[in-house]
């Protein structure tokens, strides 16, 4: 693999699992007070938007790191709303 592909990976990798930590805080407290729904809003649009350009160019890294960190922040979303 290539350094360029290597670092492009690790930086996926990071950011995808930087969303992590707030998923598993806000399951296990429930509390979703001090998270913007409209900021998780925007950003879940566009994690979508990132997954469907990585399908249509071809791209598994911007494909997957935006499927799995869409799959974290979702979630979080449903969450900010639905505990009101």
């Amino acid at each position: 693999m290539e350094c360029v592909s290597v670092i492009g990976y690790m930086a996926a990798s990071l950011t995808t699992l930087s969303f992590l930590p707030q998923a598993i805080k806000v399951f296990s407290t429930r509390n979703t007070q001090g998270i913007s729904g409209l900021m998780y809003t925007m950003f879940v649009c566009g994690l979508m938007m990132w997954f469907f350009y990585g399908l249509l160019i071809n791209d598994l890294a911007i494909s997957a790191a935006n499927l799995l960190t869409l799959l974290f922040a979702l979630p979080v979303l449903i969450m900010k709303y639905h505990l009101r």
